[in-house]
């Protein structure tokens, strides 16, 4: 069976086990999405109706597209600007084309207890492969947390220390008052 989608302002042709990159959805690697605009549907050459139908899809990765570079010039007046910008995507699988009553018997079944975190680790690192055979690569944060590699202990007593100090000296708060007036008698005066 196979469903046109409409999301983003683009259509695709989807069928179960599908790869597509779309325009930006909220939610995270592994979060089940549901495309409700279904613009055509059929099984082989015979077309069915779209009326209740919908695409259960999963998120794969969030990802982000090449960077475009825009660059303007108008010759003989010295005027250039350069712009860049990398389009956000969201990579999705098709789990399944139906009936929206099909797709919620169907999701509680999927939504089983979770196994530990290493169930988990074992999909992130899966959804990373299935990101990668797409053709894009998700984008990771730049500024790694360096307090986890750091030893944690240590970094919460040099943070503690300081705090200690601050709280021994003074308030700012009392004391710019304090300032404020010495600072305007003599001026009265």
């Amino acid at each position: 069976m196979f469903a046109v989608v409409r999301t983003g302002g683009k259509q695709y042709r989807v069928a179960p086990g599908d790869k597509i990159v779309v325009e930006k959805l909220d939610g995270n690697a592994g979060d089940r999405v549901t495309l409700g605009d279904i613009l055509l549907a059929g099984d082989g050459s015979s077309l069915k109706s779209t009326d209740g139908l919908t695409v259960a899809a999963e998120i794969v990765a969030q990802a982000k597209a090449d960077k475009v570079t825009v660059f303007k010039k108008r010759r003989r007046h010295n005027y250039r600007r350069k712009k860049g910008h990398r389009q956000q995507h969201t990579i999705l699988k098709i789990v399944a084309i139906g009936d929206h009553k099909e797709a919620k018997k169907a999701a509680p079944k999927a939504e089983t207890p979770a196994a530990p975190a290493k169930g988990e680790k074992a999909k992130a690192v899966a959804a990373e492969h299935q990101a990668a055979d797409v053709g894009g690569t998700p984008t990771e944060n730049p500024a790694p947390d360096n307090a986890k590699e750091a030893n944690a202990p240590n970094a919460a007593s040099k943070k503690a220390a300081p705090a200690k100090a601050k709280a021994e000296t003074p308030s700012t708060k009392n004391a710019a008052p304090a300032k404020a007036a010495a600072k305007k008698s003599p001026k009265a005066k």
